[in-house]
């Protein structure tokens, strides 16, 4: 007699990462990880415009809610991005911002700017996505040193985490 599968259903707060796509914290992971590669073209063809994020949108998939999600959190990295640096370089003493590899920089930018800027996003939400978008797209140590960084700036912008 063959095997039956069983369903497994999750809460929201436990589904696996790879089976959140459809979810609305799917959307915002999604949503982060595709700003995170824009940021990286931005970075690479020194073009932030509108169209430039809209073209690079087109050309990856991701929902409506996550494209939306990604195009805010873009926009406001670039356009608060003199003072994200210097948060930034503020508590990477030792480190000259240059230096740093161009991904964990990029993710550390964009989680300083919903730490920071984004009242609407709980810090701990912040630093755990971070965190893990570190895991898949940085090195092997991007994830604990994003996670010091953060938490720095948390603790010297007086956030606290939820």
């Amino acid at each position: 007699m063959p095997e039956i599968a069983q369903t497994v259903e999750y809460p929201l707060t436990e589904i696996p990462a790879d089976n959140l796509s459809n979810t609305p914290r799917g959307n915002r992971r999604k949503g982060r990880e595709l700003a995170v590669q824009a940021l990286y073209q931005i970075e690479m063809t020194r073009d932030p415009s509108v169209g430039a994020v809209d073209l690079f949108l087109q050309h990856f998939e991701g929902n409506a809610k996550a494209k939306e999600f990604a195009r805010r959190l873009v926009s406001g990295t670039i356009s608060q991005r003199a003072e994200i640096d210097r948060l930034i370089d503020l508590v990477t003493v030792n480190w000259k911002l240059e230096r740093l590899a161009k991904v964990d920089f990029l993710i550390l930018r964009m989680a300083t700017y919903e730490l920071v800027f984004c009242a609407d996003i709980p810090a701990s939400v912040s630093l755990n996505e971070a965190v893990e978008i570190a895991k898949r797209f940085g090195s092997e140590d991007s994830a604990s040193f994003i996670n010091g960084v953060l938490d720095h700036i948390a603790k010297s912008s007086c956030i606290t985490p939820e």
